[in-house]
């Protein structure tokens, strides 16, 4: 079963006095309450399934070694409920707003069923805006209960077929002056030798499952799910957290994460930055009808040490 979900069903909106109707959402008026607009729509539901998780934790003492890599086989689920009715805000330099959202509970567990995350938050979409002049985009605001919390927006994207789901790597790099060049990862693996999981190390955790593919390239446990499946459609949700593509949005992070000084390098483990791209597929099987998967690959940078420490997780989904 999935999470119990707060959200009460009687639970509606009111702005005194209400929001007028005319361009308050891409093409003038409101979508009928009863109906989300898309791509909220067909998250709504209880989606479960399995993924990786890789994550370096800072270690202390720091000596002999400020880091330790642990890498999980996931179960999740994720439970996406309908806000009705339209969300108002209000403006001053334009007119008024409507957005519209679902609430969603989303709990990850290792593959011997321990608890490694749980994170209540919103999804929700906003219209096109004339002050600041933007295009209709999409927001998530999420809570971490490690001490985070998140509002990530971005655009929404819809293609016909198969998503295009890049390599990426947990690869540490240095905070000041944006990514160097990584290197190979065979240049990496003979600093950071946890990467390496031929090399016994008292720093690194590994559930049996994980595969060095794994480690190298976090996503190849998409690619592989996908490469056998017919996929009609794919909407993709691409969001982060920082001004790029839209302005706003952040991160923060309670005094024992963000750290005593300023220095962001004097962090215990600043989350400094989040991506994520939710991948909506429509799978087409013979002689079944169509049926939705749900996809994603998140990147949280950990700050510690003078490095940035990229946490990777990624799941696929099913309704």
């Amino acid at each position: 079963m999935g999470p119990a979900n707060a959200t009460d069903p009687q639970f509606i909106y009111a702005p005194k006095p209400a929001i007028p109707s005319g361009g308050v959402y891409p093409g003038g008026g409101t979508p009928p309450t009863d109906a989300l607009p898309h791509p909220l729509d067909a998250l709504v539901g209880t989606w479960t399934g399995v993924g990786f998780n890789a994550i370096w934790r800072p270690h202390f003492p720091a000596s002999p070694q400020d880091r330790f890599l642990e890498l999980n086989a996931t179960t999740e689920s994720l439970v996406f409920t309908e806000i009705n009715g339209p969300i108002p805000n209000r403006g001053l330099l334009q007119k008024d707003i409507n957005m519209f959202g679902v609430t969603y509970d989303q709990q990850i567990s290792g593959a011997d069923g321990s608890g490694l995350h749980n994170e209540p938050g919103i999804w929700a979409v906003v219209p096109q805006t004339t002050d600041p002049l933007e295009g209709p985009t999409i927001v998530r605001m999420a809570s971490i209960p490690h001490g985070t919390t998140i509002l990530a927006q971005g655009t929404v994207v819809d293609v016909d077929g198969p998503p295009i789901i890049v390599d990426n790597d947990i690869i540490p790099f240095g905070l000041n002056g944006g990514p160097p060049p990584k290197g190979t990862f065979a240049q990496a693996e003979g600093t950071f030798t946890e990467l390496n999981l031929a090399t016994d190390t008292a720093f690194r955790q590994k559930d049996p499952s994980i595969t060095q593919a794994m480690v190298e390239n976090p996503n190849s446990v998409l690619q592989d799910v996908i490469a056998g499946q017919t996929i009609k459609h794919t909407t993709a949700l691409i969001i982060a957290t920082n001004d790029s593509p839209v302005p706003g949005g952040g991160t923060s992070n309670t005094a024992f994460l963000q750290g005593g000084a300023a220095n962001a390098a004097q962090a215990n483990a600043l989350a400094s930055l989040v991506s994520a791209i939710f991948w909506i597929e429509t799978i087409s099987e013979p002689g079944q009808p169509d049926r939705l998967q749900l996809q994603y690959t998140q990147t949280v940078m950990l700050d510690f040490n003078g490095l940035r420490w990229p946490h990777v997780t990624v799941a696929t989904l099913s309704k």
